[in-house]
């Protein structure tokens, strides 16, 4: 989360420390995010995140990172498939990502992944490279199952 390409879709600048980083996955504030690293099997290094966070009753919504030199091997579409498992089999009837309109890659695995466009939020988010845009993706507990 150092690379500044990782991060250009990110709503904020990259990482400068571990601590920073530290602290971001671990606030005081207990804001109810849960995230887990994703790692190749037999390594020990993680190659990207995934995150969930509660944003009401049986609504989360959900947040992921790769590294870029783990673009396109399907490591991606396999964390965030278990991850959307996981908090439809917890209850959640819904979730939705948050994706910056140039996007691209984030955009093709959510609908791979069987999301539908729900909107547009203009001049959303202040970050590292202005003022952006932000698509809403969801999905449905009842499409995940049928899908």
């Amino acid at each position: 989360m150092a690379d500044t390409q990782a991060m250009r879709w990110w709503s904020r600048a990259p990482f400068g420390s571990v601590e920073e980083l530290r602290g971001y996955f671990a606030p005081a504030d207990g804001s109810g995010w849960r995230s887990w690293a994703i790692v190749r099997s037999g390594e020990e290094q993680a190659i990207g995140f995934v995150s969930a966070g509660r944003k009401r009753d049986g609504v989360s919504e959900i947040g992921y990172l790769l590294a870029q030199d783990a673009h396109g091997q399907g490591y991606a579409r396999e964390a965030v498939a278990l991850l959307i498992d996981n908090l439809f089999a917890e209850g959640d009837r819904r979730i939705f990502a948050d994706t910056d309109p140039d996007n691209s890659a984030s955009i093709a695995l959510l609908k791979a992944l069987g999301f539908s466009l729900e909107g547009r939020l203009r001049a959303e988010w202040q970050t590292h490279i202005g003022v952006r845009d932000s698509l809403i993706y969801g999905l449905l507990a009842e499409e995940w199952r049928a899908g």
